[in-house]
């Protein structure tokens, strides 16, 4: 499965790591960072693992002896600073993701100063790291060309979503460190899915689809499978490239087309109309009025709507080019993020 790491990164490989190397994994409870250290464990390799009081340690990585769990908050530096011991690599991971306009002082704290913290204590440490950025801090393609890369770098714009703004500064927090000696490599997955998505995060669409959404949006954006995030982040670690960003996406689907192909697998009926700007904009207003009724975060926010109509198509060359990773068909990564959903279902009732 990995033959690529050794046909392309080769010549880049540390083939003699020290003896009481331990991997740190911050955020390893959630979608990403559990499928992160479901497979460097597959390895043979030892994981600190950073989970929250309140996280649960996902099924797939329970009973698994090469994984050490720490309690540790990413903006609590007495509770960081102990779990850097022995640790040569660091895998950052953990983020809040939120389009919620609400949540916009909790995203900046956990996004920018969590990220802050972490690449300090690796500058400290002497550790490497791995950044997992989003391509929402990419910027828009340069003139005359149609597909975002890394080096379209993100302008401030008044109308952006708060997310978007906290893992740019994030971004920024690592780059600085940089500049201080640390060595790292930066990743931009874009939308990730998986068969272990849950119903949050990107599974909540196919949660929608499957529920009978009747609209989709113009919009198209990047998606790529949460098992080939983690691969290409393990090849990257494991690389002596560094001070580099790389995007991470697998192909660029129009939301037509992703819930089109979700409901195929869920054997519902597709959405069939066009929301315009205008009906999504009744939509979020009339979400943020239930919501203070029910007392829920709203459905929709006009921060996700407006995301919803932007159409930000992705290059993958450069993460191909320096990993040689062959993408998983994103057909077949909805196809078993929708049996992945229905089996947990299933099982949950019984």
């Amino acid at each position: 499965m990995y033959a690529v790491k050794y046909l392309f990164l080769r010549p880049y490989i540390n083939e003699h790591p020290k003896k009481n190397e331990m991997i740190l994994v911050t955020g390893a409870t959630g979608f990403l960072g559990s499928e992160l250290v479901r497979q460097l464990t597959g390895e043979g390799k030892k994981v600190r693992a950073v989970k929250r009081k309140t996280s649960a340690i996902p099924s797939i990585l329970t009973a698994n002896t090469l994984i050490e769990w720490v309690i540790a908050d990413i903006n609590d530096l007495a509770t960081l600073e102990d779990i850097f011991e022995d640790i040569t690599q660091v895998y950052h991971c953990a983020a809040l993701v939120s389009f919620n306009p609400k949540d916009k002082a909790k995203l900046l704290k956990v996004n920018i100063e969590g990220t802050s913290n972490i690449a300090n204590l690796c500058v400290e440490y002497n550790a490497r790291m791995l950044h997992v950025s989003s391509v929402a801090a990419l910027g828009e393609p340069k003139k005359g060309k149609t597909l975002i890369t890394e080096d379209d770098y993100w302008e401030y714009d008044a109308k952006v979503h708060s997310y978007a703004i906290s893992k740019y500064e994030g971004e920024m927090e690592v780059w600085r460190s940089i500049a201080e000696g640390l060595n790292a490599v930066i990743v931009n997955p874009s939308v990730i899915i998986g068969r272990n998505a849950g119903f949050e995060g990107s599974g909540a669409i196919f949660k929608l689809v499957k529920d009978g959404l009747s609209f989709y949006t113009a919009g198209a954006t990047g998606i790529v499978d949460v098992e080939d995030v983690a691969k290409c982040m393990i090849l990257l670690m494991d690389s002596d490239v560094s001070d580099e960003r790389f995007t991470i996406s697998a192909e660029n689907y129009h939301y037509k087309q992703f819930f089109s192909e979700i409901a195929q697998n869920f054997g519902v009926k597709a959405p069939a109309k066009e929301a315009s700007p205008w009906m999504l904009g009744v939509a979020w207003r009339a979400a943020k009025v239930a919501s203070l009724f029910t007392g829920k975060p709203a459905a929709l926010t006009s921060d996700a709507a407006r995301s919803s109509l932007n159409i930000s198509l992705y290059s993958n060359e450069k993460i191909i080019n320096s990993t040689g990773i062959t993408f998983k068909p994103l057909h077949q990564s909805i196809q078993e993020t929708c049996a992945g959903l229905t089996t947990n279902k299933d099982e949950a009732a019984e």
